[in-house]
């Protein structure tokens, strides 16, 4: 189980990123479409301004069971193992364990 503070710090950076994602595309918008070098510059200062974690790179795929950040299957959201464990319990549909 990952530790409380990481899951929270990713819920904040979700947070975050949703909460700034249109002003960053309007600015991001309006540097494409600036003339002039000294607009241009002020509008990347604004750009700078928006806050690290609400940026999308920031955030982290964790397993909504366990938290567990590594080993990560995006197709079920799960970590390795748990995927493991709930397909041998025959609780994933369309997965087999593998044997011959």
């Amino acid at each position: 189980m990952a530790k409380e503070s990481m899951i929270q710090r990713e819920i904040k950076r979700k947070k975050l990123s949703l909460r700034y994602y249109e002003k960053k595309k309007s600015i991001k918008n309006s540097i494409k479409l600036s003339t002039t070098f000294e607009t241009n510059i002020q509008l990347q200062k604004k750009l700078q301004e928006i806050p690290r974690n609400s940026l999308s790179c920031r955030k982290r795929n964790r397993c909504w069971m366990t938290g567990r950040s590594r080993g990560f299957y995006r197709d079920f959201g799960l970590s390795r193992h748990v995927l493991r464990e709930m397909a041998h319990e025959c609780l994933l549909p369309g997965v087999k364990k593998s044997s011959w």
